[in-house]
């Protein structure tokens, strides 16, 4: 069972597709938001959650006071999962719900039809561990003209995995490991191309 660490939605549970996925743990889950709460990084911000199995990640930043959540995952059956737990957690709040969208596709054919004007404050990657590392790297540098200035991403990945390779204009800010998962956080670096207004 998943559910929803604190916030609006707290203690609610999520559904959690059967198969092909891997939900994040709540202890992790809890360490990504410290972080980003430590950051200011949750309330009023827009998050993107890319690989989003149940939706997770992107939905307990809903739950803590992201303005904007868009949740891509192109499993049929894992996006139909998030499309109900979205409107569970949008449930919780009533007329002042932030927006939720689920996205069916492909990460890097989302990315790559991206609106640049609407820039990402978070960004969220937890792929699955088989995952590919140059597919990793084009999702990152595909990303990279989607961020706003100042914003951060996360990568999340097997702690065997090698560190991320990292496109022009994201930089390293820390690697953390919690047995068996390792987060590497990184940020929009001023050599990256902005995003349009």
């Amino acid at each position: 069972m998943t559910r929803i660490i604190a916030g609006r939605a707290g203690s609610l549970r999520l559904e959690v597709p059967k198969a092909g996925t891997r939900p994040t743990s709540d202890r992790v889950r809890e360490a990504v938001f410290s972080t980003l709460g430590s950051w200011n990084l949750l309330e009023g911000v827009r998050v993107l959650d890319l690989y989003a199995g149940s939706g997770a990640l992107g939905l307990e930043a809903a739950s803590r006071g992201a303005a904007a959540v868009a949740l891509v995952e192109k499993h049929p059956q894992a996006a139909q999962v998030a499309a109900r737990n979205a409107r569970t957690v949008r449930g919780a709040f009533g007329a002042d719900a932030p927006s939720v969208e689920v996205v069916r596709s492909s990460v890097q054919s989302y990315l790559e039809g991206a609106d640049p004007a609407q820039p990402w404050d978070v960004a969220l990657l937890d792929p699955p561990y088989d995952l590919a590392e140059p597919e990793l790297a084009a999702n990152l540098a595909a990303l990279v003209p989607l961020l706003a200035e100042g914003a951060v991403v996360l990568v999340e990945r097997s702690s065997r995995s090698p560190e991320p390779e990292r496109p022009a204009g994201l930089g390293l800010i820390r690697e953390k490991r919690y047995g068996e998962t390792a987060l590497w956080w990184l940020e929009r670096t001023a050599g990256a191309e902005p995003a349009q207004p």
